[in-house]
């Protein structure tokens, strides 16, 4: 697409139209390739954000640009009054590739995570016979979404001020402490415990082993349900298909969103064939969850892509390889400026560093010199890029952060 407005008038517009909800950097982004993007004024940045997880693939992938093409041109909506082709085939990808035997589609990680809670009080309730259960266990420092159900179970403060009263009841316990994870799911009325893998927006930090696990027998000992929100984690991010495969352990629901479309707007509710049961519709009763959207044949056709394109040409595996190096460069940086870098996090290409100070400045500094990167947490600077991201472009992206912390570090 081209504009006949300057960036400085995009700018002028967005200001005056948009609610200011978002602190978006100066730029106004109008095309990409594989790990590069340009502005409206022409200048070309190298991407280590990937959308925040999203363009798995890379902006503009050529065979993903043409499938989605060919969708559009043959069917784009007809909502779950009826069944469409790339909806069933997308499902069937799901479940060959993970553990879940049933998948509900919507349009968003908020949205999964939404479902998922629904799916477990309505599963206590109906089918376990068991409607005390109804507290929802989560994590400090999680991210589960921005509606009011999901801001409600994130373990962030920040998130939730000035939306109360909240939905309730909610239970959080320190992320990676087992023995209270385990003391709250043993509570008579406790529903369902939903962590993440890896805690991405909290700061990229990784479970210590046997938490995941230890989560699973608990849960099993109890008549509770472990949710997954591999929203950021799973599609391969970490190195492997789903984030919890990295600790040999299977939830009985697992959300999922950002990478599942590669840059289209689509979310997955993915469950047990026990646990699905929660979401079954009632003799007589009333359609128990539903989305307009969700599972439309453009967005399903993008699942059904990425997932092919990422098995076939095994970008998991790359991902692994190339956060095994990304991973090296940034123990570098850090040994290099131990003043400044705190400490390195991460699985494959899902990094982080924690950085002394406050790392605004240090992003707005990469990008002056031609790289995007974003925050995770309170003072971790996330490298997320596409797992097409070669070596050469993950040394300039490193390269252009030691040269940004050698010049505002002091500062920041």
């Amino acid at each position: 697409m081209t504009t006949s407005h300057t960036q400085a008038e995009l700018l002028a517009i967005a200001d005056r139209t948009f609610i200011k909800n978002y602190r978006q950097q100066p730029i106004v982004l109008t095309r990409g390739a594989g790990c590069e993007v340009w502005d409206v004024a022409g200048t070309r940045f190298l991407d280590m954000t990937a959308g925040i997880a999203v363009c798995c693939l890379g902006h503009a992938h050529p065979e993903l640009t043409e499938r989605l093409s060919a969708q559009l041109g043959r069917l784009t909506h007809v909502s779950n009054l009826y069944w469409n082709e790339p909806q069933i085939l997308a499902a069937e990808a799901i479940t060959r590739l993970s553990f879940a035997d049933r998948v509900f589609f919507c349009n968003s990680g908020a949205e999964a995570n939404e479902g998922a809670i629904k799916l477990a009080r309505r599963y206590q309730s109906l089918v376990a016979g068991a409607p005390e259960r109804t507290t929802i266990i989560a994590a400090t420092h999680s991210f589960h979404g921005r509606s009011i159900a999901t801001v409600s179970i994130t373990g962030q403060p920040k998130y939730r001020e000035g939306f109360g009263p909240l939905f309730e009841l909610v239970e959080f316990v320190p992320f990676g402490d087992l023995a209270a994870a385990v003391a709250a799911i043993e509570r008579p009325t406790a529903c369902a415990i939903i962590v993440e893998p890896i805690q991405a927006e909290g700061g990229i930090l990784v479970p210590p082993p046997g938490y995941l696990r230890g989560l699973r027998a608990a849960c099993d000992a109890a008549g509770v349900l472990l949710i997954f929100d591999e929203v950021q984690t799973g599609v391969g991010r970490t190195g492997r298909w789903w984030g919890h495969q990295h600790d040999d352990v299977t939830p009985d629901v697992m959300t999922l969103a950002k990478g599942l479309g590669g840059g289209i707007p689509v979310g997955a509710l993915c469950a047990t064939d026990k646990a699905a049961t929660g979401l079954s519709v009632q003799a007589g009763g009333a359609v128990p969850h539903g989305s307009t959207f969700g599972g439309n044949p453009l967005a399903t056709a993008a699942v059904s892509a990425v997932l092919e394109i990422i098995e076939r040409d095994g970008l998991v595996a790359r991902a692994a390889t190339q956060g095994e190096y990304l991973g090296r460069k940034l123990d570098a940086l850090r040994a290099a400026r131990p003043e400044l870098v705190l400490e390195t996090r991460g699985r494959g290409l899902l990094r982080g560093i924690a950085i002394a100070g406050t790392p605004a400045p240090i992003i707005a500094r990469c990008r002056e010199l031609g790289v995007l990167l974003s925050l995770a947490g309170s003072n971790v600077i996330r490298f997320a890029p596409a797992f097409v991201v070669s070596d050469a472009q993950l040394d300039e992206a490193v390269a252009i952060l030691d040269r940004a912390l050698g010049e505002l570090g002091g500062k920041s």
